[in-house]
């Protein structure tokens, strides 16, 4: 167990446990102000019911996402050093831009959201929600302008092995952008959208809290139908625009060892790296070329143009790949028998086998936003920056028994961390949505303040 590998370890799964936060928190700060919005146009008491009860879920997965987004840049000084030297002057102000932004307007109005309900008028707190909500998403602007440029290069100017800006725009805006950060957030989006209906189908199945359960499910499954094909064909057009930045990694997620004319689509195999091939191969013949180049005999590259040391893991993102696509057809399938269902005018609560599998569907998007994410990083490798900086030569010169001390350290507290948060949400799901009172209503002059009881 090298540095390098411990170091990639450590920075995996601390990545991998700060995602499943945003990924929630993202879609959720959406469906607030959505909510918020519906009861101040309807002055239906059940959204403000939905609005309340979510956002106690969204307060904690904001809190525990800062508290573990922050050791990620010192482990990046600390873990990989060679890389922070290199890409800081094109990397650091887009972090800096994003706390700037980004993280200052969030915390800025996340009090007055989670706090000023009863003590603010209705129209101001309503843009603090919807301005919590953009906050989010421009958090993952940022975050993802730094990923895609590490992807895919470009804007910049390379001297003596140390990057330089060329031209913001381009940095900013490179090649893959735009279909990451659109798939991203969508992907947060039906993460949150998939949780929401989860828990409608647990209270439809324990015939409690109806009314609040009737509607956060019908808001959900309309939502869902729309975003999850719109994520297939972003994703696709992601898949594309990989394939001509990075043709190993849609090699690897092909498991596409020969480069070839007219390249099968592989439904399933097992990659065998020593050996360069693929054993218990099930394939469409042609569908691989005819879905990356839109003809039935285009080239698609292997992994033998570059030698072994410059391949991804192959098995890890074909595996993640299939998982990726198989959640985001579940997810879609749901969401359009859901559709349906609304459609038909048919009682959901009558449909228990489909409220069941709405349940246990639950963590489906947190499946897929992993797997994805498995896909990107994993895929990009060996390369920290794609074509030019290398892992290996990036990793910091420490003892592996340090990191090695670190890591179990990681793993001790983001354990409880994980074990606080599911623990906390299962009793506020238990306890249900709460009813209202004269009291707990926001006032109607948005200038007026209340003082609480108390005070």
């Amino acid at each position: 167990m090298t540095t390098e590998i411990l170091s990639r370890v450590q920075f995996a799964f601390t990545v991998s446990f700060h995602i499943l936060f945003p990924a929630l928190t993202i879609g959720l700060a959406g469906f607030l102000a959505f909510f918020e919005a519906m009861w101040l146009k309807t002055k239906d008491d059940v959204y403000l019911s939905l609005y309340k009860f979510w956002s106690k879920i969204f307060a904690l997965g904001f809190g525990t996402g800062v508290v573990t987004g922050l050791v990620l840049s010192f482990e990046i000084g600390a873990n990989f050093n060679g890389f922070a030297t290199k890409t800081g002057n094109v990397l650091g102000p887009l972090l800096a831009y994003e706390v700037l932004s980004a993280f200052f307007l969030e915390a800025g109005f996340l009090g007055i959201m989670l706090f000023g309900l009863n003590r603010v008028g209705k129209k101001l707190h309503f843009t603090s929600t919807a301005l919590v909500a953009a906050g989010t998403a421009m958090s993952a602007f940022w975050i993802i302008a730094v990923i895609s440029w590490m992807q895919s290069p470009s804007g910049y100017l390379l001297k003596d092995g140390v990057f330089f800006v060329g031209n913001w725009i381009d940095i900013i805006f490179n090649p893959t952008f735009f279909y990451r950060f659109v798939h991203v957030v969508l992907g947060s989006y039906l993460t949150a959208g998939f949780v929401i209906l989860g828990v409608c189908a647990y209270f439809y199945l324990q015939k409690k809290h109806l009314e609040f359960a009737k509607t956060g499910f019908k808001n959900a499954i309309i939502a869902l139908a729309i975003l999850a094909p719109l994520q297939i064909f972003i994703g696709d057009l992601h898949g594309l625009a990989a394939f001509e930045q990075q043709p190993l990694k849609v090699a690897a997620m092909e498991g596409r060892w020969d480069t070839m004319a007219g390249a099968p689509f592989t439904i399933f195999a097992i990659p065998d790296a020593k050996a360069e091939k693929n054993n218990f191969e099930i394939n469409l013949p042609k569908m691989g070329s005819l879905i990356l180049t839109h003809e039935m005999d285009g080239v698609v590259k292997g992994l033998k143009e570059v030698p072994a040391d410059k391949r991804p893991n192959v098995a890890l993102v074909f595996f993640s790949f299939r998982i990726m696509i198989g959640a985001g057809l579940l997810m879609l399938a749901i969401a359009f028998y859901g559709g349906y269902l609304l459609w038909r005018r048919k009682l959901i609560e009558k449909h228990r086998s489909f409220l069941k599998l709405c349940l246990y569907s639950l963590p489906v998007g947190f499946i897929a936003t992993l797997s994805g994410w498995y896909v990107t990083e994993f895929g990009r490798q060996p390369w920290l920056v794609y074509g030019h900086v290398l892992t290996r030569d990036a990793v910091s010169k420490l003892p592996p028994q340090a990191v090695m001390t670190s890591l179990i350290l990681f793993v001790l507290v983001y354990a409880v961390l994980l074990f606080s948060f599911v623990i906390y949400c299962v009793k506020t799901i238990k306890k249900g949505p709460e009813d209202h009172s004269k009291s707990d209503m926001p006032v109607d002059d948005p200038m007026s303040i209340r003082t609480p009881q108390g005070a």
